[in-house]
């Protein structure tokens, strides 16, 4: 089509199958008038579409010149990131589109006489049947021990064809740089988890960002769509550890790798011993009441304690025992350390969540599934790294 010199409308022929053709306004290229047509767009998923299919990126394709700018935006206005092709006839966003979400996007062309053109284009995803949705953690902005992992809790199953795409698309930034790995655990909860640990303890102070491009992918039939992207940091605070040496009855609190102090209390019995080996502490209770039935021994009690902090999510605690009056002289609980409240508060104010207490010279044989609790140091690097879904 010839373009006169005067204000006009440059109408682009029919769209390429399973794309969108966009309606370009003209703006002028120069003084003299253009012998070749505008720049021909097309946009898939299609301009107008109420229920695009679920599971691609948003692709932008030129033809008859090439792409100056593409800006594409959801309907809350967050921009879709993307990368622009060399010879500049192609744009694809990072990610794929969103379950229920309306799309904008707007382009810039030239064409061979350098005619510049500018259309926009929408469409609507289709809604998904199931969304999958996940539980971080750290929260974000928590400050936390330097034993601890990153934790990703999935709502429904993750198919174990769909992981290392998923994994692929969360990244983790450290300052300074730390190395370390995802990988695939099954939750006490019976959930399915992805880990990320450090190779070795974190340093004080490292800053971490996680960043999740989920978003538009599909976890698996029993899983369902990730509708959204995740973003969360937090801090490691000061190197608080703590060492149980069973035999001896003892406690040993750690700063820097340095002894700040002892406790004394009661390990588990040689029927119920403690179980070894390094834990994180999960979480921690100002006060709880000790229930026998939760750890599989029926009625037999229903204590009242203060000052719980949490290690196994099968009950391995650190709690004040008052009823014990063979503190620290006989181990004698049922897999917990039991000590005087006083010493209990001290422990607990001491050990922050993410914070490792060693178990030593314990005569139990359990081997603690890194899925109870957030038991990730219960295996080796080598090991941890054969969790990864990605080769």
């Amino acid at each position: 089509m010839h373009v006169r010199s005067a204000r006009r409308t440059v109408l682009l022929s029919a769209a390429l199958a399973g794309g969108a053709l966009l309606t370009a306004c003209g703006a002028e290229g120069g003084s003299q008038a253009s012998d070749k047509p505008a720049a021909k767009v097309t946009v898939t998923p299609a301009a107008g579409s109420k229920s695009a299919a679920l599971g691609s990126p948003i692709s932008v394709k030129v033809s008859g010149g090439s792409l100056t700018s593409v800006e594409a935006k959801d309907e809350k206005g967050e921009k879709v990131e993307g990368r622009l092709s060399g010879d500049g006839t192609s744009w694809t966003s990072n990610g794929k589109v969103k379950p229920a979400t309306t799309y904008t996007v707007h382009t810039k062309t030239k064409n061979g006489d350098g005619k510049e053109s500018a259309a926009d284009a929408s469409f609507t995803t289709e809604k998904a049947d199931k969304v999958n949705k996940l539980t971080n953690t750290p929260s974000n902005g928590q400050t936390v021990g330097t034993g601890m992992p990153i934790s990703i809790l999935f709502d429904h199953p993750v198919a174990k064809d769909q992981r290392a795409e998923i994994q692929k698309s969360l990244k983790v930034t450290t300052q300074p740089q730390v190395e370390g790995a995802w990988g695939w655990v099954k939750d006490w909860s019976g959930k399915d988890r992805i880990d990320w640990r450090p190779k070795d303890y974190w340093p004080s102070g490292t800053k971490v960002s996680v960043k999740g491009d989920l978003g538009g992918i599909n976890s698996g039939k029993d899983g369902g769509w990730f509708a959204r992207d995740y973003d969360f940091g937090f801090t490691i605070g000061p190197d608080h550890k703590a060492v149980i040496d069973v035999p001896s009855h003892t406690m040993t609190l750690l700063e820097d790798g340095k002894p700040v102090g002892t406790i004394r209390g009661s390990a588990g019995s040689p029927q119920d011993p403690t179980r070894g080996g390094v834990h994180t502490v999960r979480s921690k209770n100002a006060a709880e009441t000790m229930d026998s039935s939760t750890i599989g021994h029926g009625n037999e009690w229903m204590l009242d304690s203060k000052w719980v902090t949490h290690l196994t999510a099968s009950g391995t605690f650190l709690h004040s025992a008052p009823w014990n009056k063979s503190i620290g002289v006989v181990n004698n609980s049922h897999g917990c350390f039991g000590m005087t409240t006083s010493d209990a508060k001290r422990a607990y104010d001491f050990l922050t969540i993410g914070s490792t207490v060693e178990v030593k010279n314990t005569t139990s044989t359990k081997k603690t599934d890194v899925g109870n609790g957030l038991e990730v140091w219960q295996e080796t690097w080598e090991q941890w790294q054969k969790r990864s879904a990605v080769k």
